[in-house]
């Protein structure tokens, strides 16, 4: 034992450390967890006297100790940071920075705001967290009525009733509060209502609401309206309005497409009731508007032919990065 030690003091004297490697091979060479000098010492104090172990422990730590001070002057002295020199070398090349993507959503999102900000349309936004009158009492769904059973909503507060959203339809409504017409306005938000999560649906998803408002507006313009933001969008594509039931427009109508050889429903839109416009003191007589409304996420689905809505929500950088949006 004694001459072992001796041997590894003369080798650690005599050990000089210049490069990286040479560290390396220092240190392996000493405290290797397999073949390490020290580490092979360590293991053999066990065949040693019981009374001798005690000393040769002792000093066997102290070399560990002195091996281990020669390993962290080297780093301190040779600026050495996770056991690497840091040198500049100007013709080695920079790290690459990866560049992200716009998400889906948001390219969807940004061409729906530049198409109808080609026509006039201004964009404005409005809170998440609406109370009753703006999302529903104001919009022709006084309580009871039985279209409020259409859309299941996440309350937060009763006595006044506070809650998520159901739609951006409350965005018209404060508008309209606050500015006499003409106008015609576009907003895109996320809306809320407790459905069941599943490949096409989902409890969260973003909706786009417009509307314009000035005299003599007619059915026509909203039908020109349409025609010219699915065209931007798809392309001429085939386009058919089925009449439905909206409280807050009359008449009212569902929008489908004809894609991948199939009748698509994409959105809902009317003439703005009567009743929604003495609300917010707009003259009935005088005014006249239209609205619509269509779900981000849908749209989505079509454009780029995803299946599953989940998608969009899974934060999945091999999905996200197959986009790229042309602004």
């Amino acid at each position: 034992m004694d001459k072992k030690i001796y041997e590894i003091k003369k080798e650690l004297k005599c050990f000089h450390m210049k490069t990286y490697n040479n560290l390396e091979t220092f240190r392996i060479k000493f405290l290797g967890k397999k073949k390490g000098l020290l580490t092979i010492l360590f293991k053999e104090l066990n065949k040693i006297p019981i009374n001798k172990r005690k000393t040769f422990g002792k000093i066997i730590n102290e070399l560990k100790k002195e091996v281990q001070k020669k390993i962290d002057i080297f780093k301190h002295k040779n600026f050495i940071k996770n056991e690497k020199i840091i040198k500049f070398d100007p013709t080695f090349p920079g790290k690459s920075i990866e560049i992200g993507s716009i998400h889906p959503l948001s390219i969807i999102i940004n061409r729906i705001i530049d198409i109808f900000q080609k026509i006039g349309f201004i964009y404005v936004d409005g809170p998440e967290i609406e109370d009753d009158w703006h999302n529903f009492t104001a919009l022709n769904i006084p309580l009871f009525h039985p279209s409020r059973d259409m859309q299941d909503t996440f309350f937060l507060h009763k006595t006044p009733d506070i809650l998520l959203r159901t739609h951006t339809s409350s965005v018209q409504i404060r508008y309209m509060k606050e500015h006499n017409p003409p106008f015609r306005v576009l907003s895109i938000g996320k809306v809320y209502r407790n459905e069941t999560i599943s490949s096409k649906s989902n409890f969260m998803f973003h909706q786009t609401e417009g509307f314009y408002i000035d005299k003599k507006v007619s059915f026509s313009d909203l039908k020109q309206t349409i025609h010219y933001l699915i065209n931007s969008l798809f392309g001429e594509e085939k386009i058919r309005f089925r009449p439905s039931y909206f409280p807050f427009t009359e008449p009212s109508a569902e929008v489908d497409i004809y894609c991948n050889r199939e009748w698509l429903e994409i959105m809902g839109c009317g003439m703005i009731d009567p009743k929604v416009l003495e609300n917010v003191n707009i003259d009935s007589e005088m005014y006249s508007g239209f609205a619509f409304g269509l779900g981000i996420e849908r749209l989505s689905l079509m454009i780029y032919k995803i299946k599953d809505i989940r998608n969009y929500f899974e934060n999945d950088i091999r999905f996200l990065k197959q986009f790229k949006s042309e602004f």
